[in-house]
């Protein structure tokens, strides 16, 4: 066996970047290709890493370039995919969960033997090193004789509430177990061995888009021979406590795998009365060791081993370890697969009743409005309320699913890739209106260029070419200068010199530029530029507001006093369907702002009175800010090579700050828009209706 594995990744989602990080820190592993069938997420995959790009399966395999591949697919393609994958004679890692059913991991592993290749499972939290410590302590009897264990897995999972609500995970309740159960089954596997589940509770129900409804909260009770186990899911806004917890006879430890911690207490023989201050100094003096033994692994690594990313990369390794001496590491292998399955089985058959399914309308859309970007936070609540008014609605989508079930009747979802003019240009024939909410998260300029600025060019051509009544084109109000306090900002200031901007900023300008330019030739185009959006679906963690640390606590972009251009969601999608049927909107931009109300620091005050609860919130040096993001870069860009790390100007991260006020007249004036203007109402629909926290 060659020591140069030649590896391949099929699906290029989420979780692709953190494979493919730990593929290329593994020794005798090479990334050499990706596969989607969604052609734009696989090149843009392809180009950050320089590798081969396929959008067929079996084409990568025909090509003989892989000797491993990684599934990360939806867990509903895993058995397929895997099957085919090692019948070809590839080396296989599968993402969690494995699969859906004992069924098909037997399958898979039948599969692994019948070809000499290695099945690996990508439970990735068994190879943390705080994991490996805590259960060596466990074997060595340090603990004494363990009697009962709790993993918690208490994290936001912002999907529930905000979208994107087409996941493999929200479609139905069992597979929220069948996605994070895997974590929490795998440690209490790995630790203890078979599992015997008693009693599933759920709770803290919230409601999706459509009418159905789903648990936010999970109590698992069970044991392990012996040993009592509970495992907790907590998926609402919550202060983030992934741990497992191990009480002995003899001492208690508890790994924090979120930090990568592991901290254990015992008794002592001192007296009574410094009994206690013993105990407390003992694990104060273990916080303290693991503080800085994991400050300086982040350090020295430039924040290349987050706990995270460590767990990927020491699981990855283990993995190719295993296939180089012919004996798979058994935490991975698929004698383990089979019992954190049977586990999550086990738990699924004691589900208690869940709510019934709402009844679907019947009916087909005749849709003349178009929303791409549909399934976003804005893009739902327009295409909700062009259906208020009367307009059918076909709405742009990697997939045919969407969060309008109960709309089947009015809204139609299209699966369309964006990198493909022409079926873009079938899209919208016959569209008296196009909007364009699509946006693209990127690290370097190249990936902007080509991910976001090409793509709203494409749907620029497609528009012209299929002679739409208008394209609404949503921009950004971060493309302007904010950092001047003494300026205010109107339709008719210019962006400026864009190249030292942060790169969303930067590829949204550039997108209108090029837009614009296509307005010369033709094309009937509308440009609208949304403040901080707030509202129902919206995301408590927003980050427009400021930078955060968990669910709890945000340092605010600059002293966060000044006044901050926050607008209603349902104002937004009034603005932008009034830009649709006014004449005169077209060849106009128009800034959404609501009228000036509330700081940064006022949005938090007005959460703790009007909910209960209370944030931590602090301000921040813009200035401070600017320079450590240089320094960063420059890092990045020398230590590290990664040639698109470039610094953003001072200016840049004052504009974060929101410094400089709006003037949101000209949408009044020329559309009539009214924005939400009492105070009160405002802060109803934007914090007591907006399900910030569950």
């Amino acid at each position: 066996m060659t020591s140069d594995l030649r590896v391949g990744i099929v699906g290029a989602g989420y979780i692709a970047s953190w494979h493919a990080d730990a593929i290329r820190a593994t020794p005798g592993a090479r990334l050499v290709a990706v596969c989607d069938p969604a052609a734009d997420a696989a090149e843009a995959l392809a180009g950050s890493y320089g590798i081969a790009a396929f959008t067929d399966l079996d084409r990568m395999i025909a090509a003989k370039v892989c000797d491993a591949v990684h599934v990360l697919t939806p867990p509903n393609l895993h058995r397929d995919i895997a099957v085919k994958c090692l019948e070809a004679g590839l080396h296989v890692m599968v993402e969690k969960p494995v699969a859906l059913s004992l069924a098909e991991i037997d399958d898979m592993a039948r599969a692994a033997d019948a070809a000499g290749r290695q099945l690996g499972a990508c439970h990735n939290f068994l190879g943390l090193p705080s994991y490996e410590k805590l259960k060596a302590r466990k074997q060595a009897g340090d603990l004494g004789l363990v009697s009962s264990a709790q993993i918690n897995w208490a994290l936001p999972l912002v999907p529930l509430r905000s979208g994107p609500y087409g996941l493999w995970m929200l479609r139905e309740t069992k597979n929220l177990l069948l996605e994070l159960g895997p974590h929490p089954f795998s440690m209490a596997v790995d630790l203890f061995g078979p599992l015997e589940i008693e009693h599933v509770s759920l709770g803290q129900w919230i409601t999706l888009p459509g009418g159905e409804q789903r648990p936010q909260s999970w109590r698992i009770i069970g044991r392990a021979g012996q040993v009592d186990l509970s495992i907790n899911l907590s998926l609402v806004e919550t202060f983030d406590d992934r741990s497992v917890s191990l009480r002995g006879s003899s001492a208690m430890a508890r790994m924090d795998f979120a930090a990568d911690t592991l901290v254990v207490t015992r008794d002592n023989t001192a007296d009574l009365v410094l009994n206690p201050l013993i105990k407390e100094l003992g694990r104060a003096g273990g916080h303290l060791r693991e503080g800085l033994r994991n400050a300086f692994r982040q350090a020295a690594s430039l924040n290349q081993k987050s706990p995270y990313g460590l767990s990927f990369r020491t699981t990855v390794a283990a993995f190719y370890d295993g296939i180089r001496k012919g004996q798979p590491d058994p935490r991975f292998a698929p004698a383990s697969a089979r019992l954190v399955m049977q586990g999550i089985g086990d738990a699924l058959e004691r589900l208690p009743a869940l709510p019934a399914i709402p009844a679907r309308p019947t009916g087909t859309p005749r849709p003349r409005v178009m929303v791409i970007g549909g399934t976003g936070f804005i893009g739902r609540n327009l295409t909700r309320r062009l259906v208020e008014r009367g307009h059918d609605v076909r709405v742009l989508s990697r997939g045919r699913g969407g969060p309008f079930p109960d709309l089947a009747h009015r809204v139609e979802t299209v699966g369309v890739s964006l990198r493909d003019p022409d079926a873009l240009h079938r899209a919208m024939q016959g569209m008296d209106c196009v909007y364009n909410l699509a946006k693209s998260t990127d690290k370097s300029w190249e990936a902007a260029l080509e991910n976001d600025v090409a793509t709203t060019e494409r749907i620029g051509r497609a528009a012209l070419r299929a002679g739409v009544g208008r394209l609404v084109h949503t921009g950004t109000i971060a493309s302007y200068d904010m950092s001047d306090p003494a300026r205010t900002i109107t339709e008719a200031t210019d962006f400026g010199d864009m190249e030292s901007r942060n790169i969303y900023a930067r590829s949204k300008a550039e997108g209108e530029k090029r837009l614009l330019a296509m307005q010369a030739e033709g094309l009937p185009l509308v440009i609208a530029r949304p403040g901080i959006v707030l509202g129902d679906g919206g995301p408590l963690q927003h980050w427009g507001i400021g930078r955060w640390h968990g669910a709890g606590a945000v340092r605010l972009w600059g002293d966060g006093r000044n006044i901050l251009p926050f607008v209603l969601a349902d104002d937004i999608s009034d603005g932008l369907i009034l830009m649709m049927s006014r004449p005169e909107a077209i060849g106009e931009s128009f800034n959404l702002i609501g009228d000036p109300m509330f700081s940064g620091r006022d949005y938090f005050q007005a959460i703790h009175d009007r909910m209960g609860a209370r944030l931590r919130v602090s301000g921040s040096n813009l200035s401070a800010l600017w320079a450590v993001d240089a320094a960063k870069q420059g890092l990045k860009r020398y230590a590290l090579r990664k040639k698109g790390a470039a610094p953003a100007s001072r200016a840049d991260w004052k504009s974060r700050g929101h410094l400089s006020p709006f003037d949101n007249r000209k949408p009044k004036d020329l559309l009539g828009w009214t924005p939400e203007a009492d105070r009160d109402a405002f802060w109803r629909r934007a914090i007591d209706e907006a399900h910030l926290f569950w």
